[in-house]
């Protein structure tokens, strides 16, 4: 099927959206957002904001709820096991995870691991796509993901919990508390989610003729929060975010042959925020303390292992200025200074500062532009020119233009530049120019978003082996990635019934320049679909998710491959209107017994149920 077939197909999709019933807010209450830069300067680009409704109708951990409602890809190495993702055809690298306004990726091997994080511990979770380095520094190259914890300041006492229970002995506890007034907000949250995760392999059995199943995949997921601000008056304000994090995990065994190993990881971040508006002028000062580690047992009945760790502060001052009404500008300066030690790497410090100017002018209510230049400074590795251009138009009600241009880049990790026997401290860092141009269409209660882009990468870092058969990483490749998505929602009343769809769809070419061969574990079309209802007290919905085949060498070997699935699930509750609200809800995973992987040998379960409890007051 060529390219413009595929565009016209997405066209007609359906996009992925669970539509719960009607916002309790109904009027305008005083929020202060922790990430004020993801709103300000992304009027050229596509952002998917996920909101409380859609974060409690999916699974706990946040592979799960991004799976089914994005164009991300995941890579999973099992239930609850390591995620990876590819965005827009990038790698794991390149995609950055938001956390409050700071970049968390990891700064041992650069990418975040989806399974380690709950959705339900935020209030709201976003995704942008396209290039977001001149903002966020590195690896916003394919897309951002950003995890908001938003402080209220109304008076309100307010209570949630919920209490998961499903297939493999899977628990989940998630409890939020919000406390508030005019002056002071409150966040504390707990959320626990374990299982035993010892499912059957569909159609696989041993040599001997026995029943495979899922040995030694046991995880544990703890995490601690709390959020603080206080207004001084109506425009200073102080607040501090703090979370704290520790899985647990065993790694599921390919072979019954194996070693039973398990990996332990964990972290601590701290937040502290000033905001102050002073007329024309504005300013939002930020430090943050995030500390990392991780504990490898190559054999679960030894206390025997390797480990890493990182600390990093970060200072922030972004000054804006008001230059006329239609016209501001933000000046950006920022300290990074990360200390790493471990098995691998030794004990290595890198410093990192950058300067940063943002520009947006709106000419009208409907031509917005904006523009931002970044240049980072260290002895570690020499820094490009990072740009980021874009415009947005309103041609009336029924179609807005969205236009982008940007220059990204991510930087080497501490294993790739201090790694015992392999590190390469000469490395450069990736960059990439990418270009995208967005449709929106509006009609009624239907959004179409249809988004263009084409993205050129250089200098990728690729591990290869090297003298005495070390393997080291070099800047080797260079990739040309450009596609499609479609992002589409329609939601209607009829009279007490509230009916809702969503979909979305991505079609994504991602190939080396050398051998025109697409990258492995990307796959050309996925898709994902839903359709909601809900009336009075009781509310349902079915998810669909399409994959579709990946390579899963270099060479594009058509015998290696991952074979493409579908999975669907499908859910129901019921609100005894008890408290605030009481709401039983039961959920049929993976509806049709697919048997399928996201990699190779790393079987995915059956069909399995979850039973939750979900209560406010």
């Amino acid at each position: 099927m060529t390219l413009k077939k595929y565009f016209a197909f997405s066209l007609l999709l359906l996009c992925q959206f669970i539509w719960a019933q009607k916002d309790s807010i109904t009027s305008l209450k005083e929020v202060l957002v922790s990430d004020s830069n993801l709103k300000k300067y992304s009027a050229s680009q596509s952002v998917l904001k996920l909101n409380d409704s859609v974060i409690n109708k999916n699974e706990a951990l946040l592979t799960d709820l991004l799976n089914f409602n994005s164009t991300i890809y995941f890579k999973e190495y099992g239930r609850g096991m390591l995620s990876t993702v590819a965005f827009r055809g990038t790698t794991s690298s390149q995609t950055a995870v938001i956390w409050n306004g700071i970049n968390i990726n990891s700064q041992m091997n650069g990418s975040t691991d989806f399974n380690t994080i709950s959705g339900s511990d935020y209030n709201s979770i976003s995704v942008k796509a396209g290039g977001g380095s001149v903002i966020y520094g590195s690896g916003a190259v394919g897309g951002t993901v950003h995890l908001n914890n938003d402080l209220a300041f109304y008076n309100r006492f307010e209570n949630n919990l919920k209490l998961d229970y499903g297939s493999f002995n899977t628990i989940g506890i998630n409890y939020k508390t919000n406390i508030s007034n005019e002056k002071w907000s409150a966040q504390i949250g707990f959320s626990k989610n374990s299982s035993t995760n010892d499912y059957k392999y569909l159609n696989r059995y041993t040599w001997k003729g026995e029943q495979r199943w899922n040995q030694n995949g046991q995880y544990d997921v703890i995490t601690l929060s709390a959020n603080l601000g206080y207004k001084f008056d109506a425009k200073n304000s102080l607040k501090l975010y703090t979370q704290t994090s520790n899985t647990d995990r065993n790694t599921s065994l390919i072979t019954e042959t194996e070693t039973p190993s398990k990996y332990i990881n964990g972290f601590n971040r701290n937040l502290l925020e000033y905001d102050g508006d002073f007329g024309k002028f504005k300013a939002n000062f930020k430090t943050a303390y995030i500390f990392e580690n991780y504990q490898y047992y190559p054999d679960n009945s030894l206390n025997q292992y390797t480990y890493g760790k990182t600390e990093s502060l970060i200072t922030k001052a972004d000054v804006g200025y008001t230059i006329f009404k239609s016209t501001q500008v933000n000046g950006i300066l920022d300290y990074n200074r990360t200390k790493g030690y471990g098995s691998g790497f030794g004990d290595n410090t890198r410093e990192i500062s950058s300067a940063a100017l943002l520009v947006k002018q709106d000419f009208s209510k409907d031509w917005k532009n904006e523009f931002g230049i970044r240049k980072e400074f260290t002895d570690n590795y020499k820094s490009p020119v990072l740009f980021n251009l874009g415009s947005s138009y309103q041609f009336g009600k029924l179609y807005n233009l969205k236009l982008n241009l940007s220059r990204n880049f991510r930087i080497p990790t501490f294993n790739d530049l201090y790694w015992e026997e392999g590190g390469n401290p000469d490395l450069k860092p990736e960059s990439s120019y990418q270009a995208e141009i967005g449709n929106v269409f509006t009609f009624k209660n239907i959004s179409l978003t249809q988004t263009l882009y084409y993205i050129k990468i250089t200098d990728l870092l690729r591990w290869v082996p090297g003298s005495g058969g070390i393997w080291r990483p070099e800047n080797t490749d260079k990739v040309n990635s450009y596609g499609a998505e479609t992002l589409l929602s329609w939601k209607k009343q009829y009279g007490k019934n509230y009916f809702g769809a969503n979909a979305t769809y991505a079609y994504t070419v991602s190939e080396n320049t050398e051998t025109d061969k697409q990258l492995f574990f990307v796959p050309f079309n996925k898709v994902t679909t839903a359709v909601s209802y809900s009336r009075n007290r009781i509310s349902a919905y079915y998810q669909f998710l399409y994959n579709g085949f990946v390579y899963t060498q270099a060479d594009n070997d058509p015998n290696e491959i991952v074979d493409a699935y579908t999975v669907s699930n499908i859910g129901i509750d019921y609100d005894f209107k008890f408290l605030s609200s009481f709401k039983l809800g039961f959920q049929v995973l993976n509806l049709w017994n697919e048997n399928y992987e996201s990699l190779e040998n790393r079987p995915m379960p059956g069909r399995n149920f979850n039973l939750y409890i979900n209560l406010k007051f």
